[in-house]
């Protein structure tokens, strides 16, 4: 670690003590560095910082690894790895069918050789960090308009990324810290075979299903197990018989005892995006407009595929992951909304920034921060004179996969004939690969009945904007069609006539230039070429936002931290952080106390015996004997499954591993509950709580539902068996 990164905390952390314990702040682990070692202990830390991270980058929180868009924790020196059910589903769904349902029945390897291969699937490993600040300010030209100032930072951005990648095994990124005020590159290892070893059946992994999600009392099982495999000299390989359990210089020891009221935890992983350095008006944007058009999109596009998933066992399995990531997607937009109208976050906003703007005014030194609070605010009024044509197009991703895929084809054909710093970075040879399996691997995800209705269902809305926003590409191709039987027939034309969603042809494509695309005269693929030159201009003014946003941000935000008089937190990035929290409950409402922690006997009295509260045969046979079992809790008198504790997370601690203060694993993090969806916008002590799995609750499972095969599992986790 560069020692430039010395003072990071000054710029990039936050605390913020309310409730009984809450600590707000996603914490980059070098600040846990530059917290007082003292007040770190009086947390409940009982190893010192430098144990978790050094300046040069190495410690325990090495073994906090990202599995795609999930976090996950190294448990052994074999390179086992924790994280969630639900981020294990793509696995589940790649490797099952109607007769052999693993999603339904789950699945755990009898020996390292029947562990199954995660195709596509990779895992992460931290290594390096630096500061990049002056060297990507440095790219942009003087005078450059805020296109030419995107294109410059991106520029650089890859250059850097290139430079890293250039070491061999490396996969790195450039991030950007409050908009443009901090830049740094993340060096990490990057291990492509990754394999699947536990995941318990759906009734345990996702019970209670969407009645439960974002909401306490849960009693969900949401853990998998994984492996990381290694080439035979300990390097990062592509899956080949000759390869080794990794062995990682880290990992995390599972506690042998559990978490109790009160108790410290400490959450590591790789949060997404959170918004709490949004301007007022940004934030009424989010409020307005996103969050409910993309509720109401994505619960019509829901209740489609669940329709057909009802009446073929085959669409049931192919849209599976589709419906679940969608779903989770609707419910937690719906949760922003009420969680920002309970806790009057847009009044809270504006107040918190009309007493900032006020001191800015009141300083010569601050006037460039007032300037750039009325360009961002102006930005805002400029983006929603074309709010509903862009958010539609920017929504096409998420429908129909035959259009995306034909959309990423063409965007392919066109991004391959660039030199490869000029391509878009989604587009680069570095993404070569990922790019083919997404093609390749997407077959498993389409029902072609479903994926017809689902295209009819965005032309028709495509169709429906007003004149000024109207799409060419749309227009031109319905013609006369207006009507819902008209469009229909539209969409079933082009899915007829197209061999996009033929597998063999589709590949084939991959690798075909322009002009042969082209040449095929394929409907779908003609479409997809119109729609992409509307996708180019939006493109364009989307990196025009960017540019501006990079210009203005920073000067917005280095006055907030200086009206703040300390460190203020930044948004979550998609970037190593960890938050410390205490185990506890909350009172959502009036006169209801929430308690922290669940148990078996409430997973049987959820119990109906239907979806989604259908229970194993075996647990509920099991579960009289859970309080006398070895998982037990001497408090509770029962095994415990999920709890709760005040960190502070978001989208991507999916997975998280939760430690206790000596470093040990006590539970795997996996939702927040409904009052704290809004935590994205603002963190409020008391209803701040995000829900883990006990893995207490985890071994009872394994010895329930497993029994003697679960053995090794024991052994490799250094927990005996009884």
């Amino acid at each position: 670690m560069k020692n430039s990164l010395v003072g990071i905390g000054v710029l990039l952390g936050a605390l913020y003590a309310g409730g009984a314990y809450a600590v707000e702040g996603k914490w980059t682990p070098e600040q846990l560095l530059e917290h007082d070692p003292q007040w770190l202990r009086d947390q409940g830390l009982q190893l010192p910082a430098g144990e978790l991270w050094s300046r040069d980058g190495a410690g325990l929180l090495e073994a906090v690894v990202k599995v795609d868009g999930c976090s996950a924790g190294i448990v052994s020196a074999a390179g086992l790895v924790i994280t969630n059910h639900h981020c294990a589903f793509g696995i589940l769904q790649k490797h099952s069918t109607p007769e052999r349902d693993l999603i339904t029945h789950g699945f755990l390897a009898a020996s390292r050789a029947e562990e199954l291969p995660g195709e596509g699937t990779r895992a992460t490993v931290p290594h390096r960090v630096s500061d990049v600040t002056a060297e990507i300010l440095a790219a942009v030209p003087p005078g450059a308009d805020d296109l030419a100032r995107h294109r410059a930072i991106e520029r650089r951005q890859k250059e850097l990324v290139a430079a890293c990648e250039a070491q061999p095994h490396r996969r790195c990124e450039v991030a950007a810290f409050d908009g443009g005020v901090r830049y740094l590159r993340f060096e990490n290892l990057e291990y492509p075979d990754l394999r699947l070893v536990y995941a318990p059946p759906r009734a345990v992994g996702e019970y209670g299903g969407e009645v439960d999600n974002w909401s306490w009392p849960r009693h969900t099982g949401d853990f998998a197990l994984l492996r990381i495999y290694a080439g035979p000299d300990g390097q990062p390989a592509p899956r080949a018989a000759a390869n080794v359990p990794y062995q990682p210089r880290h990992f995390f020891p599972v506690a042998k005892q559990g978490v109790e009221p009160g108790d410290f935890v400490m959450l590591a992983g790789y949060p997404g995006t959170t918004f709490r350095s949004l301007t007022a008006a940004e934030m009424r944007e989010r409020a307005e407009l996103f969050f409910p058009r993309r509720a109401a999109l994505y619960r019509a596009w829901i209740d489609r595929m669940e329709a057909a998933a009802a009446r073929d066992s085959g669409a049931r399995i192919a849209l599976a992951d589709r419906i679940k990531g969608l779903a989770n997607r609707e419910k937690n937009d719906r949760g922003q909304l009420a969680g920002i109208a309970r806790g009057r976050l847009l009044d809270q906003k504006e107040a918190a920034e009309r007493e900032v703007l006020a001191w800015a005014q009141a300083r010569p030194d601050q006037q460039a921060a007032v300037a750039a609070q009325g360009e961002l605010a102006r930005l805002v009024t400029t983006q929603r004179a074309t709010w509903e044509h862009d958010f539609l197009l920017d929504q096409m991703r998420s429908g129909p996969r035959p259009l995306d895929l034909a959309l990423t084809l063409v965007r392919w054909a066109g991004e391959r004939a660039k030199p490869d710093l000029e391509r878009e970075p989604e587009y680069q040879e570095r993404n070569r690969e990922r790019l083919a399996e997404r093609v390749r691997l997407d077959q498993k995800r389409m029902h072609l009945p479903t994926e017809e209705a689902l295209l009819a269902d965005f032309l028709a809305r495509l169709a429906a904007l007003p004149p000024q926003q109207a799409v060419p590409a749309v227009t031109e191709l319905l013609g006369g069609a207006k009507d819902q039987e008209g469009i229909a027939a539209v969409a079933h034309r082009l899915l007829a006539g197209s061999r996009v969603a033929d597998l063999d042809e589709r590949m084939k494509m991959f690798d075909e230039p322009e002009a042969a695309l082209r040449a095929r005269k394929d409907p779908l693929l003609d479409f997809a070429f119109a729609l992409d030159r509307e996708l180019l201009r939006l493109k364009e003014q989307d990196d025009r936002h960017k540019g501006a946003i990079s210009r203005l941000r920073p000067a917005w935000r280095r006055a907030v931290i200086a009206h703040a008089g300390k460190p203020v937190a930044p948004d979550a990035n998609g970037t190593l952080r960890v938050s410390l929290a205490h185990v506890q409950g909350y009172s959502p409402r009036d006169g209801v106390e929430m308690q922290p922690q669940t148990t078996v006997s409430g997973v049987v009295e959820k119990h109906t015996g239907e979806e989604p509260f259908n229970a194993p045969a075996e647990l509920l046979r099991a579960a009289p004997k859970a309080p006398r079992s070895r998982w037990a809790d001497p408090r509770l008198k029962d095994v415990p499954v999920n709890f709760l504790a005040d960190a502070d997370t978001t989208g991507g601690n999916s997975g998280s591993p939760v430690l206790n203060g000596r470093g040990e694993l006590v539970g795997v993090n996996f939702d927040r509950v409904w009052e704290n969806v809004a935590n994205d916008f603002g963190y409020d002590p008391q209803v701040a709580r995000n829900v883990s799995v006990d893995t207490r609750y985890l071994f009872w499972i394994l010895d329930t539902l497993h029994g003697e095969a679960a053995r090794g599992l024991f052994r490799e986790m250094g927990i005996d068996r009884p």
